[in-house]
């Protein structure tokens, strides 16, 4: 068995060119097409601005004013 990692470009008619190295002999095989979604998803993400969330900031103020953060004050020895 032979793994061949590359790109390819699916054209309008959904078909693919794939060139295979000269060390694979002719004749008829069992292949498997695996499509990662993730390469598609980058190359969107570069083409179209994708909108991002933007939160705003929510003041809550300290439960109390002797309260601290401190890892003393917040565990038991």
């Amino acid at each position: 068995m032979q793994t061949i990692e590359t790109v390819v470009n699916v054209t309008s008619e959904r078909q693919i060119t794939v060139q295979l190295p000269p060390d694979i002999p002719t004749g008829e095989y069992d292949i498997v097409i695996v499509i990662n979604e993730s390469v598609k998803s980058e190359k969107l993400a570069g083409e179209k601005k994708i909108k991002t969330l933007k939160f705003s900031a929510y003041p809550v103020g300290l439960v109390a004013d002797n309260f601290t953060f401190r890892r003393e004050d917040l565990y038991d020895r």
